[in-house]
């Protein structure tokens, strides 16, 4: 007997909003199965108020209101069983953000729920990972977003350390990530690998996804530091409009992808992990999980 259960996820990041709606196959004596029925992704910057003058503009509060209608239409459309939406860093920072989420609860019926970054590692970490984690290897977990990028250090199976960093793509795209924070950085990646012979990295994103997709790799396999390296001096070599006209990048990616590129670099290089895998994950299919599990 199979059973499918219909899920959704709202991810509401400081480059883009999510819709992910997803099937929960449950089997008799088998594992749930998690299968994307629907992505969608819509490119309103929230980062670029937030981070610059404190607020959610006008127009992307309208932008907002009118993605959380048509998202609600898709859900209802799905027959979506349940649904949660998290909104992330330029949500965390906008000081009208309440105003923001009792406008969007009254005029499109969807709740938001404004999480800090210990709590969106926490949801990304509890997606498929534990499937790549062996048990004999260290891992430094590295999710790149908007506004801040979250660390995870895994070893033996277990996570020993996490902390989330202002140092995202849209705040490096307005040079507001000051050297005091990459010095941070290095310093708690030091510090938290300096007791592991060999760190391996898992990189989690729409960057190191699109990164991913570009090389042509299957699945399982491993990006190299070497690749990694030239990937961007290739995009640095590049105009914007090389990048969107030859690469096919959407224009909301094209001017981020150099700055997350150089967050993941940075991480291997102050680790010294020579590889990083992509596994298909990301804080979506992170809350349709823990929604599942009862965790949330």
């Amino acid at each position: 007997m199979i059973k499918i259960r219909k899920y959704a996820a709202i991810d509401i990041g400081s480059n883009a909003m999510r819709l992910l709606i997803s099937n929960v196959v449950e089997q008799e004596g088998k594992e749930p199965q998690f299968n994307k029925s629907s992505l969608v992704r819509v490119p309103i910057r929230l980062g670029q108020d937030a981070f610059t003058v404190g607020e959610i503009s006008e127009e992307n509060i309208e932008r907002m209101v009118d993605a959380m209608k048509a998202f609600n239409l898709l859900m209802k459309v799905h027959k979506v069983e349940r649904y949660m939406a998290f909104a992330t860093s330029a949500m965390r920072e906008a000081y009208n953000a309440k105003e923001v989420v009792g406008l969007i609860k009254k005029k499109a019926d969807i709740k938001i729920e404004i999480i800090d970054g210990k709590k969106e590692a926490a949801i990304i970490a509890s997606t498929d990972l534990h499937h790549l984690l062996r048990t004999d290897q260290t891992y430094l977990f590295v999710d790149v977003g908007g506004g801040s990028t979250e660390f995870t250090l895994f070893s033996d199976g277990k996570m020993i350390n996490s902390r989330s960093f202002k140092a995202g793509t849209v705040r490096l795209l307005n040079n507001m990530v000051h050297d005091v924070v990459w010095d941070e950085i290095e310093k708690w990646i030091k510090a938290n690998t300096k007791d592991y012979e060999e760190v391996t990295l898992i990189g989690s994103g729409g960057n190191i996804n699109k990164l991913f997709k570009m090389s042509g790799k299957q699945q399982e396999k491993p990006l190299s530091y070497i690749y990694i390296n030239s990937q961007y001096a290739f995009l640095n070599s590049l105009t914007y409009e090389q990048r969107i006209a030859e690469l096919g990048l959407n224009s909301d990616r094209a001017d981020v992808i150099i700055h997350a590129t150089r967050i993941y670099l940075n991480a291997m290089k102050w680790s010294g992990a020579r590889q990083i895998y992509v596994p298909k994950i990301g804080l979506s299919d992170g809350i349709v999980k823990a929604m599942y599990y009862g965790k949330i």
